[in-house]
């Protein structure tokens, strides 16, 4: 028997690693010591520690070298060939978010003097399946906004989210920094929260994803699972994270995208606007060029129709109005089981 320290040096897997393949139950101890709870290893266990160590080092998450290490040599050798394949799409996916975001850094401000204006519409479904629709979409010259309501009074708690930022939604703004005038106009928007969910004895409140035009950026504010996604160039970027428990689980490598989709908690949410504690958003300013899309979403897009699907529907769409009424179609046709809500805006050279 080797002790953790020794099994550990051994399998070049730390202690604190070990301990936690055994509360996964990726690698679990040959014994455990009932008085002192110490854990001993078998000199057998090295060759599946060694492979749980080196599947780790290729980047695989934990949730699926599980699944790899309970199989036969030849038939874990294909999913790590699989694995590997999407890893290898994955990356060139990332490389080119990766120069976006270098472009989106170094380039030099915009000297011509062309004007930028947005073509938009937004559209909100109450979907297949629920009673009543919960969400808010809306547009305007400068506004852009969805929010996805929760609880008993999840309608109006998502309603007077939105509502909050309407002041924004004008010809010229208010003097200030822009991000600090949106994260001025959240703190009324959590207070608007609140007084709509006065009352209600469970939890209630709402996710909002928003983008306010300046004229040639856009600022982000971003809290929940709604989400924005930029089309540009034919390519498709997810420019919001899902502040979720799922999400929190994928990054850490303890479950995959694929399990994520029927995972029990796949719909907690870590951070909303909420009667509850406060939360703070994500927020950002976002660079914007001629012929970008954007598209903000509830979940009830999201969760059933597939980004490659979205983005083909986004790409095809000749307007944004086309764009929105197809993307919410796509979510009915795959059975409509949540609120769809769909914002969509196009950057477009201001007419002379």
């Amino acid at each position: 028997m080797l002790t953790i320290g020794a099994f550990a040096k051994a399998s070049r897997l730390s202690p604190k690693a070990l301990r936690l393949y055994d509360e996964l139950e990726l690698l679990r101890p040959d014994r455990v010591d009932p008085d002192t709870g110490y854990r001993y290893y078998a000199v057998e266990q090295l060759e599946r520690a060694r492979l749980v160590a080196w599947l780790r080092r290729l980047g695989m998450p934990l949730a699926r070298i599980r699944q790899v290490c309970a199989l036969r040599p030849a038939d874990a050798a294909r999913e790590i060939r699989a694995y590997w394949a999407r890893v290898e799409v994955e990356t060139a996916e990332r490389r080119d978010l990766a120069a976006f975001l270098v472009d989106q850094l170094i380039s030099a401000p915009r000297k011509d003097t062309t004007m930028l204006e947005l073509r938009y519409c937004a559209h909100s479904d109450r979907g297949r399946v629920r009673p009543a629709n919960q969400d808010t979409a809306y547009a305007g010259t400068r506004l852009l906004a969805v929010a996805d309501g929760y609880g008993p009074a999840g309608g109006p708690a998502s309603s007077a989210a939105v509502a909050a930022l309407r002041f924004l939604d004008t010809d010229e703004l208010p003097a200030g920094h822009v991000l600090n005038l949106l994260e001025e106009a959240v703190q009324g928007a959590t207070e608007a929260v609140r007084d709509a969910a006065h009352g209600t004895e469970e939890d209630a409140g709402t996710t909002l994803t928003a983008l306010l035009w300046t004229g040639s950026r856009l600022a982000l504010i971003h809290i929940g699972d709604s989400r924005a996604y930029l089309l540009r160039d034919g390519a498709l970027f997810r420019i919001t994270d899902d502040h979720t428990v799922v999400q929190s689980l994928i990054d850490e490598g303890r479950l995959t995208p694929e399990e994520a989709t029927s995972h029990p908690q796949r719909m907690l949410l870590l951070k909303a606007l909420s009667s509850a504690a406060p939360a703070t958003p994500d927020l950002r300013l976002q660079d914007a060029a001629p012929g970008d899309r954007y598209l903000l979403c509830s979940d009830g897009l999201s969760r059933v129709v597939p980004d490659a699907r979205i983005r083909h529907l986004l790409a095809s769409a000749p307007a944004a109005d086309t764009a929105v009424h197809a993307l919410i179609d796509a979510a009915n046709e795959a059975g409509g089981p949540d609120n769809v809500s769909c914002v969509v805006a196009d950057v477009v050279e201001a007419a002379a």
